[in-house]
């Protein structure tokens, strides 16, 4: 028997039906004892249940006393010039940036916080 390529084996799923497709998935699961649902299945409920929300805003409440420390750090953070960036600030509360994930929104309320904001993640 001639040892099949990726590229043969890729050229005849392409010239398959789906109904010889589904009787080939059979007969690798009969001939290797495996069920190829039950593994997807396990982890997609795995990770739905464990995981949180994948995407967070970052909401600037209220500036506090050191209102240029906060400009700044709204410059940084989102790279806005300097009126556009006064003008988030001035408007709080306001959102900083919207679905990130929960990392970096940790990290952008560490800046901000530091500057002496209140920031809430949502």
């Amino acid at each position: 028997m001639a040892k099949l390529t990726h590229e043969d084996i890729l050229a005849y799923l392409e010239e398959s039906t789906i109904l010889e497709l589904n009787e080939l998935v059979k007969a690798i699961e009969e001939k290797f004892d495996v069920t190829a649902a039950a593994p997807v299945a396990v982890a997609a409920a795995d990770t739905g249940a464990a995981a949180g929300p994948t995407e967070v805003t970052v909401t600037l409440t209220e500036a506090g006393a050191t209102k240029v420390a906060v400009i700044k750090a709204v410059r940084e953070i989102t790279g806005l010039g300097l009126v556009d960036a006064k003008g988030i600030v001035d408007k709080a509360p306001s959102a900083i940036k919207e679905n990130i994930s929960p990392e970096l929104a940790a990290e952008i309320k560490e800046k901000l916080e530091a500057a002496g904001a209140s920031v809430e993640v949502k």
